[in-house]
């Protein structure tokens, strides 16, 4: 599973190898290259959800799990309970979803299959394949942008299910890998990036990241409170309130932020 814990050395070898690290560390990343938030509440989050994916569609929130019996569930937003509207097989381990055309997209992470359901009724209407592992997924309202862990973003089109063009992610002429989990919001892809409190802001024409949202001090809040808490993952845009919602693997909170680097017309 994706929490696993290496050995400083181990990990950079493996990093390095496989995935292309993030070019800086939260310490490393230059206050110009932050981007400011304000946090305006904080929702209940269950602290067994070993969270994949968020999203908001039409009002609701909706969640993803891996580990065993990864669900699909809407989250109720008074008590941070799913109601759990798709468990798979053990045999898969649930990634990102999202949600294009009245369908839910929904990737696994090493099974290299992902379903397609109908939606609102969750009933399963197809399967598509990739190649690689799947993380992270969301959508411009074209195309499906999907993350496989390293520094690329793949978009996918919707009927034939294929990869139309891929983009690296870089920062300062660097690849930003571990690309996880993914939500598209005002023009831009932002991406969790794995085993930091980092998220990125790409721009999903060039790759290049614009800027990053540290969350550390939230990641330390939720860890205070649940010591079981895992990494950060997890991005919802709400469009109405132009806020976004973050939360991580086992953590307490959803938090809601403003975001500060909002520009007029987007």
């Amino acid at each position: 599973m994706k929490s696993k814990h290496f050995s400083v050395g181990c990990w950079i070898a493996v990093c390095v190898a496989v995935f292309g690290c993030a070019p800086k560390n939260e310490k490393q990343v230059k206050e110009s290259e932050r981007i400011g938030f304000t946090l305006q509440r904080t929702l209940p989050h269950d602290t067994k959800s070993f969270t994949q994916g968020l999203l908001i569609h039409q009002g609701q929130l909706y969640e993803s799990t891996g580990q065993e019996q990864s669900w699909i569930g809407v989250v109720d937003i008074q008590t941070g309970a799913p109601e759990k509207k798709v468990v798979l097989d053990d045999m898969y381990f649930g990634e990102g979803i999202t949600i294009l055309n009245n369908k839910v997209y929904q990737l696994t992470w090493k099974n290299k299959a992902g379903f397609i359901y109908s939606f609102p009724s969750f009933q399963k209407i197809g399967e598509f394949t990739y190649p690689g592992e799947g993380w992270g997924l969301t959508t411009d309202g074209r195309y499906l942008i999907m993350s496989n862990g390293t520094d690329q973003l793949s978009f996918i089109d919707s009927v034939t299910m294929k990869s139309v063009r891929s983009v690296s992610v870089v920062f300062d002429g660097q690849p930003v890998g571990k690309l996880n989990e993914l939500e598209y919001a005002n023009g831009f892809v932002y991406a969790n990036v794995w085993q930091t409190d980092l998220i990125a802001k790409i721009d999903p024409r060039t790759g290049i990241v614009q800027g990053f949202l540290d969350l550390s001090t939230l990641a330390q809040q939720a860890r205070s409170l649940n010591p079981q808490a895992d990494v950060m993952n997890g991005i919802a845009w709400h469009s109405t309130t132009k806020t976004m919602l973050v939360t991580g693997k086992y953590w307490p909170f959803i938090f809601i932020l403003k975001l500060k680097d909002s520009k007029p017309g987007t």
